[in-house]
Formats: structure tokens, C-alpha cells, sequence
């Protein structure tokens, strides 16, 4: 749930609400009407500096400034009482017990309902803005994250359910023997603990990640329970699931725990022809300043200074994202050319669904039965827009067909994921 859209052209949408980025009472209105749909969650990503980009593509984007997670969805907790709230908290520029206390809080402030998405940051930007001269290497911030993951999670086990007992009589708030201090000491974190706050209503808020390269698939397996995936195609979908599912078992846990959802775009239209028009109508609003500087990002590498109707060069490794990365040049393995691949870059590049509410439904099945995922985080091309074509029409389409719920059956995002809650470790 970027405020205005994924996509780099929806803010110039003709009926788009531009400075949704800060208009809290936008905001609002698109979770009540994606709560009052049933959807699981509101997933709100993030970034720790303004976006690493050459200035001329820099003044056409959007998500150069957005509310900082935490606060946004506290105060969406307040309006709302079902939908999850899914906030992107780093684990390579933060501190445990700083995201710790933050979920904890909004757990309990939502009556359950807190999601963490995991990420390890590779902007150098955001490095300075945290006294680095320059980004961890890629591996060290997986390492990292793992253990960041261990020391949160023993945290939010600081408490044993039942630890607060708040007798007046004897003027004992808490049992002492149901309080654990963690006395963290590893490779990268040293956190004393206890934490200073119940055990969340759901155990834990609910761990989300993104993981696809090798490290990522590797961290998503040993502590993911929702995994947003960057599939396009249901074999890829298939393959990269059933990936995860054995690194699970292979690490002792139920694949059962796991869902996977892959990002998909989705454009509604009275046709196909009409939905496709209007992704093509988005992406010319997509300047080629914003897609080269896009693809040069993907690639961790500018590519800017190169003839734009050519081929993309050979690219160096480099600390970019490797799925991104992988992806760009495999497009490019087709042919592609470098103005071609900044227009994909540039807009969106990910799984998309364009047609009718039949026809999109039917893509949604043939995923969901075809083995590719569990279920899907959908995003729209511009606000409100594209969010009332899909909660008016495909979700209507889905419920006919007894595919999503009606109404929700429980409260926490746990229950509506069919997740379990986890066990106190130390209690």
C-alpha cells in the first residue's frame, strides 16, 4: 500500500489523489473501504532516506516522502477493528528493542492485528543517514537479520502470558518467576532485556518478509510466515514455493506455516481490451528520466550514459537486490532494448492481472490451484480508483464464487491468515 500507487505514473492519473503520501483523511477512507471488503491486512512499505536517484528523475517521484509506518498505522488502528496492519521495519539500520517495543505496541493497541516486514537496506542513502560511509554487503545484512529476528522474537517473549496478575490485594503487579532477561550476546547484537511490555496478543506479530535470493530464501524459510513474492508466471510461482517449502522442512518447521503472496497489479475493465488500455494509458505517464533511473537502480549500476535504443551492457556484480537485478537481465536476454527496459523499469515490472472481474478471477484460481501461492498482495495503479474498481467488482466476483470470505471469522491477523499463534519459548 504505497499512499498514491506501485506504479511510478499513478500520481499523474487524472483522477488520482496526488498527495495521498500525507492526506490522512485519504488514508481512511481507503482502509475502511479495504476492511469493510475483508481484506487480511493494509501493508505499508517504507524507506529510510529520500529515494538514491539523479535529481531530474527524483522530481517526478511520489515516494520521495510517505508517513513513517508506525505512526500511520496507529492511527489507523484507531479507525478500524478487523484489518491487519503490516508495517517494513529494517533490521541493518535499527535496533532490536526498538522494533520490538514498536510492534509490541501496535499489537496490543490494534488487539492483534501488528505484521512485521522484514528487510535488510542496501541504499547507500540511507547508510549515511545512519552514520555508515556506505551499505553492509549483502550477506553480512542477512546474517544479521537472522539474528536480529532471534533477538526480537525473545524479546517479545519477555513476558509469560500470564505474568501480569495485578493483585491489589497483596500489591504484587507481576510474578517475577514468569519474567525472562534474554541476555543477548551475539556476532553483531548484545540486548540485555527483559522487554517493557506484555507479550503481544498475538505472541508475535505476524513475520512477513521478500526474501528470493539465496540468503533471502534461506531467512524467509527459517522465520517467515508470510512471504510476498515477485512471480510473474504460475510456473515460477510453483517452482519458487515449493523451493521454500522444502528449505523449511529441511530446517525443522511445517511448510503449513508459510503462506506466499505474490505482488500483483490489477487493472479492471469492462474488457479486456479496456484493461489493457488502461495500463498502457499509466505507463505513458512513466518519463524516460524516472525509467532510466529505475533500471539503473535494479541493476546497481547507471546506465544512463548509454545509448538509450541499444543494449544494455555487461553489468558488474554489484550490491543491488539480486532478484531485481536478475530479473532486468533476463528481460534484456530477450532482446530488449535499454529505452524498453527503463519503460518496464519505470512503470511496474511485476505480475499483473488485466481484464474483466470473470477473467481475473479466473487468473486468480488458476494460481491459487495451480500450486504458485496461497494467495495474493494485491496493489492498484492509482487511488482511489483503482481501489474501488477492485473492492466494487472482483471481490464481489471472488465471494460468488466461494473464494474469499464474506466476513471475517476472527479478530487478529493471525486468525485471518489461518496462522498459529506461537508458543512462549522460555514459558
Amino acid at each position: 500500500m504505497r499512499p498514491v500507487s506501485i506504479h511510478t505514473g499513478g500520481w499523474r492519473h487524472p483522477e488520482a489523489l496526488a498527495d495521498a503520501n500525507f492526506n490522512l483523511p485519504a488514508l481512511v477512507d481507503y482502509i475502511k473501504k479495504l476492511e469493510a471488503a475483508k481484506f487480511d491486512a493494509f501493508f505499508m512499505a517504507d524507506h529510510l532516506a529520500v529515494l538514491n536517484k539523479p535529481m531530474e528523475a527524483l522530481k517526478r517521484s511520489h515516494t520521495v516522502t510517505s508517513f513513517e509506518p508506525f505512526t500511520l498505522l496507529s492511527a489507523l488502528a484507531m479507525v478500524t477493528s478487523r484489518i491487519g496492519l503490516v508495517a517494513t521495519a529494517s533490521t541493518t539500520f535499527d535496533e532490536p528493542y526498538h522494533i520490538a517495543r514498536r510492534f509490541a505496541s501496535l499489537d496490543h493497541i490494534s488487539g492483534g492485528r501488528a505484521g512485521w516486514n522484514i528487510v535488510t537496506t542496501a541504499n547507500p542513502d540511507a547508510a549515511l543517514n545512519f552514520g555508515y560511509d556506505t551499505e553492509l554487503d549483502h550477506d553480512d545484512r542477512y546474517v544479521r537479520a537472522q539474528e536480529f529476528f532471534e533477538v526480537v522474537t525473545g524479546l517479545w517473549d519477555s513476558f509469560a502470558d500470564d505474568a501480569f496478575i495485578r493483585d491489589r490485594e497483596s500489591g504484587v503487579f507481576f510474578d517475577p518467576d514468569r519474567m525472562h532477561v534474554l541476555n543477548h550476546k551475539g556476532p553483531s547484537l548484545s540486548v540485555r532485556g527483559p522487554l517493557n511490555i506484555a507479550r503481544p496478543v498475538q505472541g508475535h506479530p505476524v513475520i512477513v518478509q521478500a526474501g528470493a535470493s539465496e540468503a533471502g530464501r534461506n531467512l524467509a524459510a527459517k522465520t517467515a510466515e508470510v512471504v510476498f513474492s515477485t512471480a510473474q508466471t504460475i510456473e515460477s510461482g510453483r517452482a519458487y514455493r515449493d523451493d521454500l517449502h522444502r528449505r523449511m522442512a529441511a530446517f525443522g518447521r511445517d511448510p503449513d506455516g508459510l503462506r506466499v503472496l505474490p505482488g500483483a497489479l490489477v487493472f479492471v475493465g469492462n474488457d479486456i481490451e479496456e484493461a489493457k488500455a488502461k495500463r498502457a494509458h499509466l505507463d505513458s505517464l512513466v518519463h524516460y528520466d524516472s525509467g532510466i533511473s529505475s533500471l539503473s537502480a535494479m541493476l546497481g549500476f547507471d546506465v544512463s550514459g548509454y545509448d538509450p535504443d541499444g543494449p544494455l551492457p555487461e553489468i558488474p556484480e554489484t550490491n543491488a537486490g539480486k532478484t531485481s537485478r536478475q530479473t532486468v537481465l533476463d528481460m534484456a536476454a530477450e532482446g530488449l532494448t535499454i529505452r524498453e527496459l527503463a519503460a518496464r523499469a519505470g512503470s511496474y515490472w511485476g505480475l499483473a492481472f488485466e481484464g474483466t472481474p470473470e477473467s481475473i478471477a479466473d487468473d486468480m484460481e488458476a494460481w491459487i490451484d495451480g500450486g504458485a501461492c496461497d494467495g495474493f498482495n494485491i496493489m492498484f495503479p492509482w487511488l482511489p480508483g483503482g481501489l474501488d474498481e477492485f473492492v466494487t467488482r472482483v471481490i464481489p466476483e471472488l465471494q460468488r464464487r466461494g473464494r474469499f470470505r464474506s466476513d471475517y471469522e476472527g479478530t487478529t491477523l493471525r486468525e485471518h491468515l489461518g496462522l498459529q499463534r506461537p508458543k512462549n519459548r522460555f514459558f
